[in-house]
């Protein structure tokens, strides 16, 4: 069966959780790749709804193993509060396992993150001051702690007394900031290893044993394409690499096992944070699809930024991705619209354009193109097939496929699981 991609081909929250809830249905396993606990999805199951910060979207299906990889940043402390909600959900976590190469954020993370961020002034990127990004840095930098290390206490305590100087001397010096303690970091952490230690294992046996038998493998990805750290509206991105390479790397896969790459879009485009953003809409129509939308960040909380259908971005994410299928979701939230757009193109000092620009200054300033479509005007929320969507919707529809250059196999018409056009087979 292979291995089978699942990524965001806008700026993330482009409804991943839902897809990989979907896929994981006839998956023998499920990788959350990279990024930390600064992405969120939902997935709605009947009047249940829940929220993943860090844990796989698969982990709803019993008979399906979900690993946590060796490309995440996680937070112990968030980590097990998700977990502990979960279980209040009846939620199993039997087949959960967190790589031991995955890394951590630890307590000095977050805290360096909102001061950092503080110091851009108007330069500010728009983090989510969850410490992802500095969490990131350590790793780079080869002075991060790894999941596995919870696991070797007089490793994990001679490593501490190394690295928190360093640390603490940016706190202080830098930033006037309170310096934290070699003694309540080892404390805090030792708990966490104590509650944790069931979870964390070698995934590699599991993972080669799955790909061995060519069993079905779904890998997630966090946020999406635009944010990624090389290919995205740099630097307005994350710190990890949402795209086919990062995820890949993240699982500890190789290519040649993909048999299929999901690219997951919205019918229209949101982004969070500060950063370009050609198709923006203000006002009083951009307020109306957020609200419809409920585009409001599930970690966060924070009022995503509304706009058209950018088909230059999502060109762009399928090319560099190598994308074969789509995931389109969220369509009933334009159902009401007389009209509907698609960015078809960008005009930069008169030039035309037909990606986005790796200059910052000149992505700012560039005024896309639009394609009118009629709108539909009436509810999608019932169809369950392609051919129950209304005639308008359809076209909608078969215009993105066509300047996407890939078929539109999956159509989200609601929350809800089952508000779902599916393939007939995949």
């Amino acid at each position: 069966m292979g291995v089978v991609l699942c990524l965001g081909g806008q700026w993330g929250d482009e409804g991943k959780g839902k897809i990989v809830d979907l896929l994981a249905e006839s998956a023998q396993m499920v990788i959350r790749s990279q990024g930390g606990n600064n992405a969120g999805h939902t997935v709605v199951v009947g009047d249940h709804t829940f929220k993943f910060n860090l844990i796989p979207a698969g982990i709803l299906h019993p008979s399906t193993v979900c690993v946590i990889g060796n490309g995440v940043v996680l937070d112990p402390r968030v980590l097990l509060s998700e977990l502990e909600a979960l279980e209040e959900q009846g939620a199993n976590l039997d087949n959960l396992v967190i790589s031991e190469r995955a890394h951590m954020i630890m307590p000095y993370h977050p805290v360096l993150d909102r001061l950092e961020e503080g110091a851009r002034g108007d330069d500010r990127l728009g983090t989510t001051f969850r410490g992802v990004g500095p969490a990131y840095s350590d790793k780079v930098r080869r002075i991060g702690f790894r999941v596995g290390d919870l696991q070797k206490p007089a490793f994990l305590e001679k490593k501490l007394r190394f690295v928190l100087p360093l640390k603490n001397q940016a706190l202080v010096r830098l930033y006037d900031a309170q310096p934290f303690t070699v003694e309540a970091i080892l404390e805090e952490y030792t708990d966490y290893a104590r509650r944790l230690d069931r979870f964390i294992r070698d995934p590699y046996p599991l993972i080669q044993g799955a790909l061995a038998e060519e069993r079905r493998v779904v890998l997630e990805g966090a946020q999406g394409t635009m944010l990624d750290l090389d290919l995205g509206t740099y630097p307005y991105v994350t710190s990890s690499y949402p795209s086919a390479g990062g995820v890949l790397a993240g699982a500890g896969i190789g290519p040649r096992h993909v048999t299929r790459t999901i690219g997951v879009f919205k019918a229209y485009t949101t982004r969070v944070g500060y950063g370009p953003f050609p198709t923006e809409l203000e006002g009083e129509l951009g307020e109306y699809l957020r609200e419809r939308g409920g585009e409001y960040g599930t970690t966060t909380g924070r009022a995503r930024r509304v706009g058209w259908f950018d088909a230059c971005v999502a060109r762009y994410a399928v090319a560099v991705n190598g994308i074969d299928s789509l995931a389109l979701t969220k369509l009933d939230v334009l159902d009401e619209l007389e009209t509907v757009r698609i960015c078809t193109g960008y005009r930069s000092k008169g030039q035309p354009q037909d990606h986005p620009m790796a200059n910052i200054s000149h992505l700012k300033h560039l005024e896309p193109e639009f394609e009118e479509l009629p709108g539909w005007r009436r509810s999608t929320r019932g169809a369950r097939r392609r051919e129950e969507l209304p005639s308008e919707a359809r076209a909608y529809l078969d215009r993105l496929s066509e300047l996407l250059g890939a078929g539109v196999d999956w159509v989200s018409v609601g929350a809800g699981r089952d508000q779902t056009i599916e393939p007939a087979a995949w």
